[in-house]
């Protein structure tokens, strides 16, 4: 196995850490759980420099680490003890679900891992990561339908996010180009799930909406999309839980909804 020096492994491993950080945030719907399994794969790898295998790629390497820290705790969401909190729910829902298959949906339409990579992140055969994927699209659809509000000021982009959502069994309340319609279209039909690009037509921001219609109507699920995803992975405050870059694949929306539609308990984001 190659070895790396200190300043290579520390250079290969910040550039895909934001991408590990969004990942583990979309598998345990918070960002705090989520980077606490970040940091443990950071720890495990310093102490154990040989869990990291730079032969498979930066990114898969960084990616197994995880993998293994993630399978070895249960790979399971804590529910609170005071039952209060949404991700009761969730914990309901993923018991459901056949074990490894939201990760490997996750690994193959987000982070945009070939099949054959999931397989190598997961330590299983492109067959079974290939197979995982198909049984997620089958499972999570069969417990997700729900609202879905739109924010985006892209009128191509808004239509074609209505008519995936839609083949998806959702019902769309409606599609707001600016904060103030937004606020609008979520008093008339608070939704379940909001879709979101961050700047509106008017120059109004997508977030400073969501945050206004947590305030206001609760906190629910929250897709943002963004052509510049690199500012809201910063590490240096509270950030979605499911993020997707533009321009985006039918197979991202399509597995982000799904996933997004399990957590009610994503974090106001202040930017």
């Amino acid at each position: 196995m190659t070895t790396l020096s200190g300043e290579e492994l520390s250079v290969q491993i910040g550039d895909n850490l934001p991408y590990l950080r969004r990942y583990a945030r979309a598998l345990t719907g918070t960002q705090e759980s989520g980077d606490t399994y970040a940091v443990t794969t950071l720890e495990a790898i310093l102490a154990q420099p040989d869990q990291y295998n730079p032969s498979q790629g930066a990114k898969v390497a960084l990616f197994g680490a995880f993998h293994a820290i993630w399978t070895s705790s249960g790979a399971t969401i804590q529910a609170p003890e005071d039952g209060s909190d949404m991700l009761a729910k969730a914990s309901a829902h993923l018991a459901k679900l056949t074990p490894n298959t939201r990760e490997a949906l996750l690994l193959h339409t987000v982070e945009e891992f070939s099949v054959s990579q999931v397989g190598e992140v997961m330590g299983i055969s492109a067959d079974e990561a290939s197979q995982l994927i198909e049984i997620a699209y089958s499972e999570m659809a069969q417990h997700t339908l729900g609202r879905v509000m739109i924010i985006e000021d892209e009128a191509i982009i808004s239509m074609d996010l209505e008519a995936l959502v839609g083949e998806m069994g959702h019902q769309v309340t409606g599609i707001a180009r600016t904060e103030t319609e937004a606020l609008a279209l979520a008093s008339q039909a608070p939704p379940d799930l909001i879709l979101s690009d961050i700047q509106l037509a008017d120059n109004s921001s997508g977030t400073d909406a969501v945050n206004q219609i947590f305030s206001t109507h609760g906190e629910r699920p929250v897709i943002f999309i963004t052509a510049f995803p690199e500012r809201l992975l910063t590490g240096e405050g509270p950030e979605p839980a499911f993020l997707i870059s533009k321009p985006y694949t039918q197979e991202q929306v399509k597995s982000a909804v799904s996933q997004a539609m399990f957590f009610s308990s994503t974090e106001t984001l202040k930017v």
